[in-house]
């Protein structure tokens, strides 16, 4: 029998706006939440997108560069994840604050996976982290179309987690 998978994906920010009431067009406005682009989803492999491998690793850099090759990933206890033919749905990414220095994430050079289109190009300082949902429209993962590229210092590492179908 084969691993199902579902997961709650937010994107959310929440912000509590204290207004001066004593004059001006907020009079009487004391208090507003901001939410407007705020979303959640639930992914399963019956959800709209699909949702059914999940890896989470962290990505090590030889020499400044590292290849994630989306064929050959690492899933829990060390399993062997292969999104072949599978979509890149969310891809959340970690520079660790104790990383010295930037990462930047490129489709590869060879079978570059163009996930948010071939001129990608996503740098992170150290302490920033990201989360990509792609609602489906990513491209399939094929022997042609597979390799994520990073590009830093030395031997620092990237936090990758990824939830295709």
């Amino acid at each position: 029998m084969a691993d199902t998978f579902s997961a709650s994906v937010e994107l959310k920010t929440s912000v509590q706006q204290t207004f001066d009431t004593s004059a001006g067009p907020a009079a009487g406005t004391p208090k507003v939440t901001h939410a407007t682009w705020d979303f959640k989803h639930s992914l399963s492999a019956t959800s709209t997108p699909p949702f059914s491998k999940h890896a989470a690793f962290k990505q090590a850099l030889t020499a400044g560069a590292a290849t994630i090759d989306l064929t050959a990933l690492t899933g829990f206890n060390g399993e062997a994840v292969d999104g072949s033919g599978l979509k890149v749905q969310v891809l959340k990414l970690r520079n660790p604050s104790t990383n010295a220095n930037n990462i930047t994430i490129t489709p590869g050079a060879a079978n570059g996976y163009d996930l948010m289109g071939a001129a990608m190009s996503l740098t992170l300082e150290p302490g920033d982290e990201v989360i990509l949902f792609g609602l489906d429209t990513a491209p399939d993962i094929a022997a042609a179309d597979k390799d994520l590229d990073l590009a830093g210092t030395g031997v620092q590492a990237l936090d990758v987690e990824i939830l295709m179908g």
